[in-house]
């Protein structure tokens, strides 16, 4: 099992317009049902902060994902201008001991 978290420095004021795409997205029927994908906003810490974080038996299942993400007309137009709403991101990868 793997949990991968996107962190994302948001703009201020498009942490929750950030967030409210990501959860759209990720929310798409189209989408396997054997990922488990959850979007969060910071309540305490750094401000604007926004976490995507998924979860997949086989690490194989997100790099699929991606690939259908990447080839996909219609999220691409639904994700138009996210890289302009934060301002640093990193994505760490975790294996489940």
């Amino acid at each position: 099992m793997y949990i991968i978290r996107e962190s994302f420095t948001a703009k201020p004021g498009m942490a929750s317009k950030l967030a409210k795409m990501m959860k759209e997205i990720n929310s798409d029927p189209k989408m396997s049902t054997r990922i488990k994908t959850k979007v969060m906003t910071d309540a305490v810490g750094n401000f604007n902060t926004v976490v995507m974080e998924t979860e997949v038996a086989e690490f194989s299942e997100f790099e699929k994902m991606m690939k259908e993400y990447a080839s996909r007309t219609d999220i691409h137009e639904k994700m138009k201008g996210y890289t302009d709403m934060y301002v640093t991101g990193k994505r760490e990868i975790f294996q489940l001991v």
